[in-house]
């Protein structure tokens, strides 16, 4: 059973930077892909970005840019770099995993094992 755990949220300014972190546990972790989706209330989960063991990334057309996704796999852990964040990047993100099987995924059915999630606020 894989179990994801995210860190790094919390309040930043406009404009701003942060990074969040996910450590994985109980898999085999190059089997994996692992993304990040962010989701506000009384809306669907948003996909922002994906890496493969073998550093393949997928990111999101619109956030591209700003976000970039990286992991280091001696640690299991898989980063989301946020840069000149904005007030509508204010959700809560999510590390999400699933097995890769050679595509990206970018909608949130697609990966079985979901962090319980780490709330980002930007303020104007």
């Amino acid at each position: 059973q894989v179990q994801l755990v995210e860190s790094g949220g919390g309040l930043v300014q406009d404009g701003g930077s942060l990074r969040l972190s996910c450590a994985a546990s109980g898999g085999t972790f190059s089997d994996y892909v692992l993304g990040w989706f962010r989701q506000v209330p009384e809306k669907e989960r948003e996909f922002v970005a994906a890496i493969t063991w073998t550093g393949r990334t997928y990111s999101s057309d619109s956030l591209k840019g700003r976000f970039t996704i990286s992991r280091d796999n001696a640690k299991s852990t898989v980063y989301l770099q946020m840069n000149s964040l904005k007030p509508e990047d204010t959700a809560v993100y999510y590390c999400a995993a699933d097995q890769y099987r050679g595509r990206f995924g970018k909608q949130s059915y697609e990966y079985a094992y979901w962090g319980q999630g780490t709330q980002v606020t930007v303020s104007s």
